[in-house]
């Protein structure tokens, strides 16, 4: 114990503080419990239904689950961008909970596509317009702390030959994701985020431009510190954010918004059949650890097919290396 207060003692004096007095409100403070450390109560009033429909708060609560995963992904995007690179445990550790994270949501999501009746779902919508899941400003917050802005851009503006980010950013997929699915104009729901958020995310581009995570990738690769098993992190990390969780969208969006041949425009408006399929996109953060021929089939059937055998394998031999040893 005594050893215990002199090392209390010593940081309050680093700190310019007297040990003495934090020591005296000790006695004056009230225990801490659950539920004001996790603020129950006030999480418990986030949920605003706009209709009558009880389905609508699973379409809440779910939404801003996923923020929530989305802030914790941030938050080892922002530690790995300041790692050493020097420890690959430390790296894996980070990429193998940015995996997890966007695993636990792809398969959770099956929370909207069966917890929610169809025809509730089709009614409570039209009382969210123009509000939209694309507008995640946490989601492109994630895109740019993972790569550069090239690497994001819209198929058809790929072979632009600029350096300029202005330039990029304004070429960036997502741009020409959210149309109107008849005029081909941008929709309400593109123009209040962009309103918003542009200049933001304008900044945040610049900011990441020489440290997010496909940069420090590349700056590893080039002093030959990248082991097959970081490799693999990565690999999983990009089909699981740019194949896995964009699909499930799809088939969200096919299941309630497809009606025999034609389909419901979404809540934004968006033209969600060829902004959603990942094969249409052919976004990858990490260009260098996939091959010519991967890349041409991204997203298709066959390709994850092969990835997933591949994985089970990769993994299947690391434990089998760790046994024997």
């Amino acid at each position: 114990m005594q050893d215990k207060l002199d090392a209390l003692r010593r940081k309050y004096r680093l700190l310019g503080q007297d040990m003495e007095t934090y020591l005296e409100g000790l006695l004056y403070s009230r225990s801490l419990t659950y539920w004001d450390y996790i603020e129950v109560d006030t999480l418990l009033t986030l949920q605003k239904p706009r209709t009558d429909f009880p389905d609508e708060l699973i379409f809440i609560v779910y939404h801003q689950i996923t923020e929530l995963y989305f802030k914790l992904i941030k938050v080892e995007l922002n530690l790995l961008s300041k790692e050493s690179w020097q420890e690959e445990s430390a790296i894996l550790k980070r990429l193998r909970r940015i995996e997890s994270y966007f695993r636990h949501l792809t398969h959770s999501f099956e929370i909207m596509l069966f917890g929610m009746d169809s025809e509730n779902f089709l009614r409570f919508r039209t009382a969210l317009l123009p509000a939209s899941g694309f507008q995640s400003v946490q989601f492109r917050e994630i895109e740019l702390m993972s790569t550069g802005l090239r690497q994001l851009l819209a198929p058809h503006k790929r072979d632009l030959r600029t350096d300029n980010a202005d330039e990029l950013y304004e070429s960036i997929y997502w741009k020409f994701g959210n149309l109107d699915s008849r005029t081909g104009e941008k929709t309400l729901t593109l123009r209040l985020f962009e309103q918003k958020y542009d200049e933001y995310l304008r900044r945040l581009a610049h900011q990441w431009r020489d440290c997010n995570l496909n940069c420090r990738l590349e700056e590893a690769l080039t002093r030959g510190q990248v082991t097959d098993a970081l490799i693999q992190a990565f690999r999983e990390v990009d089909v699981q954010v740019n194949i896995h969780w964009r699909l499930v969208h799809l088939r969200t969006a096919a299941y309630y918004l497809r009606r025999g041949e034609g389909a419901i425009p979404s809540t934004g408006g968006t033209n969600w059949q060829q902004y959603l399929p990942p094969h249409h996109q052919l976004i990858q953060f990490f260009p260098s650890v996939w091959s010519d021929q991967e890349k041409a089939d991204w997203g298709k059937a066959g390709f994850l097919e092969r990835f997933s055998r591949e994985v089970e394998a990769y993994w299947r031999e690391v434990r089998s290396n760790n046994a024997t040893a």
